[in-house]
């Protein structure tokens, strides 16, 4: 099952990003490779607000995103 977090990309490396919410705790996420968003926008993303849709991911820490957009 989808869940969405609002918050902003702080770091980018590949296919992975870390995003701080609004309480200033961060979450690693990997892109899934069906995402809805290609590695090479994330670093254009980076310090700026979006919501991402993410299931728990599977044998790896941290989530993985399946859509990153905008707020």
């Amino acid at each position: 099952m989808a869940s969405t977090m609002d918050g902003v990309i702080t770091i980018v490396q590949e296919s992975r990003f870390q995003l701080t919410d609004d309480a200033g705790v961060g979450h690693m996420f990997t892109l899934s490779p069906y995402a809805a968003a290609e590695t090479d926008q994330l670093p254009g993303l980076r310090f700026r607000r979006v919501r991402v849709r993410y299931s728990a991911g599977r044998n790896v820490i941290g989530n993985t995103a399946s859509a990153v957009s905008l707020v």
